[in-house]
């Protein structure tokens, strides 16, 4: 198996892919998360800005924190306007009580919850809330659940992990509230195939193995009934946003 550290630290080479091919998030998360007060918000593992994008079409104020260089320079040249800091979540980069909220999309399975939960509550002003929100592949539609079952030996459930909600709730400690939503993606055919090869566990591979594993998704999405001969598809993701509020 791959090493945590390794795949957490492997978006750098893939962070032009993760901009362009990665879903959004639906404004409806972040209003359950933080409300419609303009709030400062710390988006933690920010990664291209993907959250950062809704966060500011709601009106707060937001600086991105991230391990990745790489990442950073795709959410700087695409909003300029952010404050962007390297640094992970185990030692984030801010002052005490510097922000309203930290949220944290596709990527608080990266964080550490100890030592974590430690910095949340330094860098958190009193009342302030934790958000962690993940998309994931809706496999309700029978060629995405054909495209999870592909992945699912690499993949190991590396994503929206309730275990992962449960420890910070413990660790900050904090109350849990859930809201669910979705978003659909526009894509192409090549653009599926891409899209996976921004995950973690492809980004890891090495070059053979990467092109017989995206070649396998190309074949899946070129002959599975629902996508062949289609020149644009739609991908949806079911979204759940976790409110963590410290007690």
């Amino acid at each position: 198996m791959q090493g945590w550290q390794e795949r957490r630290t492997s978006f750098g080479s893939v962070a032009a892919d993760y901009a362009a091919l990665r879903p959004g998030y639906p404004a409806d998360a972040v209003g359950f998360l933080l409300g419609d007060r303009p709030l400062r918000v710390l988006d933690l593992g920010a990664g291209t800005g993907l959250l950062t994008d809704v966060l500011l079409a709601a009106g707060h104020e937001v600086v991105a924190v991230d391990l990745s260089e790489p990442m950073l320079e795709q959410l700087r040249t695409r909003l300029p306007q952010v404050e962007a800091v390297g640094g992970g979540a185990e030692s984030i980069p801010l002052p005490g009580a510097d922000v309203d909220a930290v949220v944290a999309g596709q990527a608080a399975h990266w964080f550490d919850p100890a030592p974590a939960a430690a910095e949340l509550r330094r860098v958190l002003r009193p009342g302030g809330v934790v958000g962690f929100v993940w998309n994931t592949r809706d496999e309700r539609v029978p060629w995405v659940r054909a495209l999870g079952e592909l992945l699912a030996g690499e993949a190991r459930d590396h994503e929206a992990d309730q275990g992962v909600v449960d420890r910070f709730a413990a660790a900050l400690p904090a109350t849990v509230e859930v809201f669910d939503s979705g978003t659909v993606q526009h894509v192409t055919p090549e653009q599926v195939v891409r899209g996976i090869g921004t995950r973690s566990y492809v980004a890891t591979m090495d070059d053979a193995d990467r092109d017989r594993f995206l070649g396998a998704v190309r074949e899946l999405v070129a002959t599975h009934p629902d996508t062949r001969g289609r020149d644009e598809l739609e991908l949806p993701y079911t979204t759940r946003a976790h409110r963590l509020t410290p007690r």
